[in-house]
């Protein structure tokens, strides 16, 4: 016999373990996209501690439309080891381009994090980060629904030794920063993103993938949109390279702050 009291408890108390386990982490992910979740994966791979927040109802972020909901990506033949890695189909198309289905992907990279040990929360905002002697150490975190809703209700903190911010075109973790102190970026600021280029903004996804503030790390288009460089439009290959460089770096900074 099912009991409806039986299945509320059941919830309530694995989210609160969950949630519970996840107020002391190694790693806080902000945005559970393609760059996000990937470096989500192989954090969690190397035994780290690892939550990611997502303020949607779904995760995959851009990835799931494809281009104009066409549900298709593209990757360069440099990122396609990433996809053969998740185990998600992609075919040739020409020179060095190769296509997967869009739900395949988004799917496939979220249940691999999950798998692993990742730790992801929907609809769950970030609004603020703790600093502590000028480092992030930290996020402020509420319900989405809290956040839409305009309720004045006060936030929950949760413990990190490193920040990731894989929010995208939104940038929302340097955003609550900028104003505040000084990033690493030529201004001080967000630069903001620049026009569609893919070929640049591909390459610069890479490089711009670093630490942009003391115990905040940009990733994916974040990373582009901190530092002022191009957007890439609907092909994938720098979020996913991008999300496997940042989660090198931050067992490397982990490793060494042991």
């Amino acid at each position: 016999m099912l009991e409806e009291q039986v299945i509320s408890r059941a919830i309530i108390e694995r989210y609160s373990q969950k949630l519970l386990e996840c107020l002391d982490q190694d790693v806080a992910i902000v945005g559970a996209g393609p760059a996000g979740l990937v470096a989500a994966y192989y954090l969690a791979k190397a035994g780290c501690r690892v939550s990611v927040f997502e303020r949607k109802l779904s995760v995959g972020g851009g990835m799931w439309g494809g281009g104009m909901m066409f549900n298709e990506i593209v990757v360069q033949e440099d990122a396609k080891r990433l996809l053969d890695e998740f185990g998600v189909h992609a075919r040739h198309y020409e020179g060095p381009y190769y296509t997967a289905d869009a739900v395949e992907a988004a799917s496939t990279i979220c249940s691999r994090a999950a798998q692993a040990g990742a730790r992801i929360f929907n609809l769950v905002s970030v609004e603020d980060v703790v600093v502590s002697e000028d480092r992030v150490t930290g996020l402020v975190i509420n319900w989405t629904a809290v956040e839409m809703g305009g309720l004045h209700v006060d936030p929950l903190a949760v413990k990190a030794r490193c920040i990731i911010d894989a929010t995208g075109h939104d940038t929302s973790v340097m955003r609550m920063l900028e104003g505040k102190v000084r990033l690493q970026t030529s201004s001080g600021s967000v630069e903001g993103q620049g026009p569609l280029w893919a070929d640049r903004a591909e390459t610069a996804t890479l490089q711009n993938t670093c630490e942009a503030y003391p115990g905040v790390y940009v990733a994916g288009m974040s990373a582009n949109a901190t530092f002022g460089s191009y957007r890439m439009g609907p092909i994938f290959g720098g979020m996913l390279l991008s999300g496997e460089k940042v989660a090198r770096m931050v067992m490397d900074r982990l490793s060494h702050s042991s």
